[in-house]
């Protein structure tokens, strides 16, 4: 099937800049700019009972109360990312009814905040608050949440596949779209970098506690970050943008519980897939956005994957996570984002890390500084691959591309 589903202008928010300053998102993700990423205390452990990380921390002067009975930061994050959105889903209510508006919400944390202070009531008192309730943290609520926002009342669908989450979303939302249970889908993701979330990675030894440093030889871990992204996925350009969805893919290692398939076939065949699905071979896509988190085993497969899939064609790549963080069930939707505005302006995310190879990972075509302009004048950026690799073997690919 043909039929084309267009994007909206996204509605995001993350510790490099959101959707109410696009330009300045893309200034900081085309000159490399970290300033977003900085050092927070976790009060969980450590010495004295704090702990500190690097976190892709969005500036809490940003966020408002929502209003709602559960008002955890998370919904105060998704829900910025809404507003920004809010006009499209309008325009496809309007055009399609609401019946035929559908929503798609990838996240992993569910309200740990809340479970914290009632927890600790619990131990304190032998009680939980009267006002605790565990529904607030079903897996649910987020999307449930967005539904009611923008008056939408078609399918609604919370996805947790951990850093595949978002996308995972988007690609069900194309589903809809196709099968004709819907005409627009707002999809994508949230996600916050909680204390549980940051003890959790760290005790994996994920954590990297400098600033990231993805595909260097010296890699040691990641960053975390808290955002969201929403697109409004419609049978029709309602943004007149002209960038659609040309492509998805998607694969499952289902060999380890956190660890990838090694060699990167996985994350070849989610690739090839989304290829296949765009109709386009891999010398078409003009960038591709890594999942590129800085652990030792994502990537060193996801590199053995992308020359698996594009061999001696050196595809232009980068890891946006060094600049935003790592946003978990957010991040496929904001990496999608990066790509979008890509397209949009013609200037392309830097790869930020040491410039030290690893000899055991094929070598990338990296956008650095010293070769970002080289590239931009080699070609121009219409067609974008974004790759999102989570948990379990949980691999996605998607391709947006410029009529």
């Amino acid at each position: 099937m043909n039929e084309k589903i267009y994007l909206s202008n996204p509605g995001f928010i993350c510790s490099a800049g959101n959707s109410s300053d696009p330009e300045k998102f893309i200034g900081n993700l085309s000159s490399g700019n970290r300033d977003g990423i900085k050092k927070v205390d976790c009060g969980l452990a450590g010495e004295n009972g704090v702990k500190s990380f690097f976190v892709g921390k969005i500036d809490d002067s940003l966020l408002k109360s929502t209003g709602d009975k559960f008002d955890m930061r998370v919904l105060q994050i998704l829900d910025f990312a809404l507003s920004s959105i809010k006009n499209a889903a309008q325009k496809a209510i309007a055009r399609y009814g609401a019946e035929k508006v559908g929503v798609c919400i990838g996240s992993c944390d569910n309200g740990s905040y809340l479970s914290f202070k009632a927890h600790k009531e619990f131990f304190t008192k032998g009680a939980f608050p009267a006002d605790y309730d565990l529904k607030a943290q079903g897996a649910d609520y987020v999307a449930t949440f967005a539904s009611n926002r923008l008056g939408a009342k078609g399918i609604s669908l919370a996805f947790s596949t951990a850093c595949s989450s978002s996308a995972s979303a988007i690609i069900k939302a194309k589903e809809l779209i196709r099968a004709g249970i819907c005409d627009a889908v707002v999809a994508g993701g949230v996600d916050i970098a909680s204390d549980t979330v940051l003890l959790g990675f760290d005790s994996l030894e994920a954590i990297d506690h400098e600033k990231t440093n993805p595909f260097s030889k010296n890699r040691s871990g990641i960053n975390l970050g808290e955002g969201a992204s929403l697109f409004l996925l419609s049978r029709d350009d309602l943004d007149e943008n002209g960038i659609f969805l040309a492509g998805t893919g998607e694969s499952s290692d289902a060999s380890h519980m956190t660890a990838p398939l090694a060699d990167g076939s996985g994350a070849e065949q989610a690739m090839k897939a989304a290829l296949a699905d765009a109709k386009l071979s891999a010398d078409k896509i003009d960038y591709v956005n890594l999942h590129g988190t800085g652990t030792h085993l994502n990537d060193s497969m996801e590199g053995k994957g992308v020359d698996l899939v594009f061999g001696d064609y050196k595809v232009a790549a980068s890891s946006t996570k060094p600049l935003t963080g790592h946003t978990l069930g957010a991040a496929g939707s904001l990496e999608l984002a990066a790509c979008f505005y890509a397209i949009k302006s013609q200037k392309l995310p830097l790869h930020v890390w040491d410039g030290i190879q690893d000899e055991e990972i094929p070598s990338l075509n990296l956008v650095t500084k010293e070769n970002a302009t080289k590239i931009a004048e080699s070609r121009q950026i219409r067609v974008c691959m974004s790759n999102s690799f989570a948990f379990g073997g949980c691999n996605t690919s998607l391709i947006i591309k410029k009529e």
